[in-house]
């Protein structure tokens, strides 16, 4: 696969799983629940804690696989800023 399309596919795939966390965290947020007054409905917690708790780790291992996949950009940009250069990359 051609890596621009592998990086495009990787971050369309972490913006998935981020924003599955995230609304099942939100969901598993009683506080957040109760001051919205859904906390009388019915919501299968055990079935969003799962949800969460696998996306939490599916976005985990495409942010390491992001970095690994950028890892010669990061060294190239923490090469510069250490050293002071000013040009840009």
């Amino acid at each position: 696969m051609d890596r621009n399309k592998l990086l495009y596919a990787t971050n369309v795939l972490m913006g998935f799983f981020f924003i599955t966390s995230f609304v099942t965290g939100l969901l598993k947020f009683t506080l957040l629940l109760r001051l919205s007054g859904l906390n009388r409905l019915l919501l299968p917690s055990a079935l969003i804690s799962d949800i969460h708790d696998l996306s939490g780790i599916m976005l985990g291992l495409l942010v390491l696989f992001h970095l690994y996949m950028n890892r010669r950009w990061i060294i190239a940009m923490t090469r510069k800023i250490v050293h002071g250069s000013k040009t840009d990359t």
